[in-house]
């Protein structure tokens, strides 16, 4: 009996039959039709009730899941559920979800025919990677008549861990192929330059770069021949994740950390499909989760690992100890990404040293992020003084940000200044570049 319940219908069927009672006392007559309604109703209740109880295995439910969870992504989540009984039944679906979602009103609703199945899907979208626990699945069906209802309960307990983001990794893939990202618009890498790494000489044809002609070839086949190099491959590129207290700061749910660590995802995709070699590290007080650079089967999958378990801290980051960590472990000229964030020119004149000295034996790219609140306040039409104040220290901030850019310019380190949600496809975008333009 305890997955038994009773519908809001039968109570509202006993409500009419008090209504019925009281006008029996104005209406003797009325009695005789109350006590009749009443014991329909309860008749009715004893029917439905026998109806779902008389199969055990009414119903079939399972819920499918990913084998893992993609941080920051949309994940589905399936359901099918088939109806045993010889009559349509009405489903009331509650999962018990994992308490990180905070959804407290769960409800799916489905109407399934005798005899067949109903297969539907859920979406769940985690904002921090770790451990999620799945509880029960819980179906709440009821017969045609509605005034009761039985609980099937599947599959208890399951485990599901939740990785940085991955979901994306193949469209970030085709995208880097043809070199171009969707971002506001079509945006193509322009390729300025070759490597110098040959590969073959070939036939001039229209578009090819007069530059690249080969006139010694040219001159013995009495026909245009031009040189075609290839891109580089096997660089070291490098990634550094600052996990100090700066990247604790929240944009849409997801931390700015989160936010690196789902571009170094992706990044270290694209990287290891050129054929390049990806390696990381994280820093705040010391260096940690190092992954060194390497291109082999596995890297992508050690990288994720590393990735899984890394949380903020609220110290204040170590950038003396990363330079000298830096300078002893990457002993070849590599591409470095450092992700952390500078709010102001003091904050980064503090650091500028030791990424100068970073920036003497390889290239050096520093990611830090756009602020989309102070970019709200700044293009907002201010209609108050209190507006026109906000508006003035957000473009202050942003000024701010600027001068950081061309800072780092002055010392030939490069930068990517971006809002969070776009960091994915900026930093591969500026990878593409660096490879396009042979500079490293």
């Amino acid at each position: 009996m305890k997955n038994l319940y009773i519908n809001t219908r039968f109570f509202f069927a006993l409500i009419a039959v008090g209504i019925l009672y009281v006008f029996a006392f104005f209406f003797p007559w009325v009695m005789v039709v109350a006590h009749m309604i009443m014991l329909l109703c309860f008749l009715a209740a004893m029917v439905d009730g026998l109806l779902i109880f008389n199969r055990k295995k009414g119903i079939s439910a399972q819920r499918i899941l990913p084998e893992k969870l993609s941080n920051g992504d949309e994940n589905p989540v399936k359901i099918d559920i088939k109806n045993n009984y010889g009559f349509t039944i009405h489903a009331n679906v509650i999962d018990e979800i994992p308490f990180q979602f905070q959804k407290r009103d769960f409800l799916i609703e489905k109407k399934i025919g005798p005899g067949k199945n109903t297969f539907f899907q859920y979406i769940l979208e985690p904002k921090e990677r770790g451990e999620y626990n799945f509880g029960s699945l819980h179906v709440y069906i009821s017969s045609p008549l509605g005034l009761v209802s039985k609980r099937f309960s599947f599959q208890k307990d399951a485990n599901l861990p939740a990785y940085p983001s991955f979901i994306h990794l193949r469209k970030y893939e085709l995208m880097a192929l043809q070199s171009e990202f969707l971002l506001g618009g079509m945006k193509k890498i322009r390729k300025l330059g070759h490597t110098m790494e040959f590969e073959q000489i070939k036939d001039y044809v229209p578009g090819d770069d007069i530059r690249t002609i080969n006139w010694k070839a040219t001159s013995k086949t009495s026909r245009l021949m031009v040189n075609q190099f290839q891109d580089e491959k096997a660089q070291r590129i490098f990634m550094l994740i600052d996990k100090g207290r700066t990247m604790k700061m929240p944009f849409n749910g997801l931390s700015l950390l989160d936010y690196s660590i789902n571009a170094t995802m992706a990044l270290s995709h694209i990287i290891l499909k050129k054929g390049d070699r990806a390696g990381m590290m994280t820093f705040s007080k010391k260096t940690e989760n190092k992954v060194a650079a390497e291109n082999k089967s596995g890297q992508l999958r050690k990288i994720s690992e590393a990735l899984y378990n890394i949380k903020t801290d609220f110290f204040e980051s170590d950038f003396n100890r990363l330079y000298q960590d830096v300078k002893y472990s990457l002993n070849q000229r590599s591409l470095v990404l450092l992700f952390t964030n500078f709010e102001t020119l003091d904050g980064l004149n503090r650091q500028l040293k030791y990424l100068r000295g970073i920036a003497k034996n390889h290239l050096l790219v520093v990611v830090f992020f756009k602020n989309s609140e102070l970019q709200t306040l700044i293009h907002k039409n201010p209609e108050s003084t209190q507006e026109i104040y906000d508006e003035i220290i957000a473009e202050k901030f942003e000024f701010e940000k600027k001068l950081i850019i061309q800072e780092l310019r002055k010392y030939g380190i490069y930068s990517v200044y971006t809002l969070p949600e776009n960091l994915n496809v900026d930093v591969i975008n500026k990878y593409l570049e660096i490879k396009a333009r042979g500079i490293l």
